[in-house]
């Protein structure tokens, strides 16, 4: 049986444990916040298993010897401190993304991983839901690609603003590029090799945090270019654009569907809906790496969190 212990059960905690409940040979034992009311509160919430400790401190959970693996759900600017703290406790740690808040935190964490022999993942979702290896598949049908646009935006400022959310506020955690711009990352990451090349970059601002990122780049020499915002509503959408057709995956950080056109055959719908829900995958993953005693994940590799990191590094200094 795999222990996982919540450092930070907050909101997205909430889906996490209901999730993991469903994941055969795992259960969660102990979860920490701001205070131990807080987390017992939490525990009552959410499927976990009998006697399950609530700690208001986190170095207590992490001092937990019936605690085996980590889901560290903390705000953004946290993960890196937490993340060593964890793995000089002993702990696996799944690592909620952004994994880090740049490229040498991330090589500095995954380097402490792979000395200290304890896996560490970033929780890219998209790479573990059932459509995943049907999109990889499709973009192989397009021929050579020429030009991809990942685009992750939503309304949500007006939201935002009326309650407290790590997105606002200008500290260095804080921006949707962090926030929803990594997923784009990612796709954009398994999808370009090569050098990352930044040629312009659009923004807005709101007291200090970014709210909407448009990013020009080549990766490799093709065309790509990464939108988020919380402020507009745009298409949410993985566009692949070939040699042969066009692949548009909808909802990319949640992907159930995409619609595949290549020149003179009928349009293809791929439909691939989750097993469970869009936690599972990368849950039941990370379980079986940990029994494999694996280091690190072939899906979600260090160097994809380290390039993915660097590509927003990159788009940080050009704006």
């Amino acid at each position: 049986m795999i222990r996982f212990g919540i450092l930070g059960a907050g909101n997205i905690a909430h889906r996490f444990a209901a999730s993991l409940a469903k994941v055969e040979g795992a259960e969660l034992v102990a979860a920490s916040r701001r205070t131990a009311g807080k987390a017992a509160a939490f525990l009552a919430e959410v499927p976990c298993t009998p006697g399950a400790r609530a700690y208001g401190d986190h170095e207590a959970l992490l001092a937990d010897p019936e605690v085996d693996a980590i889901y560290l759900a903390l705000p953004h600017d946290l993960h890196h401190a937490w993340a060593l703290r964890a793995l000089d406790a002993g702990k696996a740690v799944l690592c909620e993304k952004p994994a880090m808040l740049s490229e040498a935190e991330a090589a500095e964490v995954t380097a402490a991983a792979r000395e200290r022999g304890l896996l560490f993942m970033e929780a890219m979702k998209t790479r573990f839901v059932p459509l995943h290896p049907h999109v990889v598949d499709a973009v192989g049908a397009l021929g050579p690609v020429a030009r991809v646009h990942a685009s992750l935006c939503n309304d949500a400022l007006a939201a935002y603003r009326t309650r407290d959310t790590y997105i606002l506020g200008g500290g260095p955690g804080s921006g949707v590029l962090l926030d929803c711009g990594i997923y784009c990352a990612s796709w954009l990451d398994e999808l370009l090799p090569g050098e990352i090349a930044v040629e312009r970059v659009d923004t807005a601002f709101y007291e200090g945090s970014d709210v909407y990122v448009d990013a020009h780049m080549t990766i490799g020499g093709v065309a790509a270019e990464l939108e988020c915002a919380c402020d507009r509503a745009r298409p949410r959408q993985l566009v692949v654009e070939g040699e042969r057709g066009v692949l548009a995956v909808d909802d990319l950080h949640r992907p159930q569907h995409a619609e595949l056109r290549i020149a003179g055959e009928p349009t293809r719908d791929l439909d691939a809906p989750y097993e469970v829900d869009d936690f599972y995958g990368q849950i039941t993953h990370f379980c079986s790496l940990m029994r494999a005693g694996a280091l690190e994940s072939p899906k979600m590799p260090h160097a994809a969190t380290l390039r993915c990191a660097r590509m927003l590094d990159r788009i940080r200094a050009a704006w």
